[in-house]
């Protein structure tokens, strides 16, 4: 990501992002995520074996917090052999698709998630060569890179140092950073709907962001400290 361009005395903070590497990058599809297709708002079956899961541990509001959240993902085994998520990863995937701030999730929400789920760990298995269960740091950019991002190298070498232990990310770590990418690139998307690559941020969306995340991850650091922007002079 690039972020150049902003200075004193200017409304807002103007913010260029880089775009997917061409022929490589997933296809952007309106409503959804770049490669996982939004779902429409439909009926659940009964037959539907991911509404089974929901619906065992959702509540009388057929939502699902971050503690069912969890628990529902265990009991699906979408984990494989890696091992469970965590509830902070949880929270993170809650927030990345709460569009109504209720601090839930409904179960078309849990339908993307779970398309998105499939497309990491598909991506993860590809790139851990070794089949150890953990991926190195240049396999990390490999599958950061597969996915569309474009970073620079100095978010690359942030993020590796945020998500790895001795040297290795684990499944879980993976997707708590596939879930922040996802969300700050729908963040800007959704400020830049010519898809220009710049935005101007306010003040007031920079806070709304920040605040968002801290809400669900309840830590002192902010999102956007591990992804440090390059600006210019």
């Amino acid at each position: 990501m690039a972020y150049p361009g902003y200075g004193r005395g200017m409304p807002g903070i103007q913010i260029q992002m880089g775009q997917p590497v061409p022929e490589t990058g997933p296809q952007v599809l309106l409503g959804g995520y770049p490669g996982y297709p939004a779902y429409s708002d439909s009926y659940p079956s009964a037959s539907d074996p991911m509404w089974t899961y929901f619906s065992a541990v959702a509540g009388q509001d057929g939502e699902v917090d971050a503690e069912e959240l969890q628990r529902c993902l265990t009991q699906s085994g979408i984990s494989g052999t890696y091992s469970p998520f965590s509830l902070e990863t949880c929270r993170l995937m809650i927030a990345m698709l709460d569009r109504d701030y209720t601090g839930k999730m409904g179960f078309n929400e849990f339908k993307e998630l779970w398309a998105a789920l499939n497309a990491w760990k598909q991506n993860f298995m590809a790139v851990d060569q070794d089949h150890n269960g953990t991926v190195e740091p240049h396999e990390l950019s490999q599958a950061i890179a597969a996915m569309g991002y474009r970073l620079s190298p100095q978010a690359l070498t942030t993020i590796v140092k945020r998500y790895s232990k001795n040297g290795r990310i684990f499944f879980d770590d993976y997707v708590a950073c596939c879930v922040k990418l996802r969300a700050l690139t729908d963040f800007f998307r959704g400020r830049d709907p010519l898809q220009q690559g710049f935005v101007n941020f306010l003040y007031d969306d920079v806070s709304m962001l920040f605040n968002t995340f801290d809400i669900y991850i309840k830590t002192n650091k902010p999102v956007l400290e591990e992804v440090q922007p390059e600006c210019s002079p």
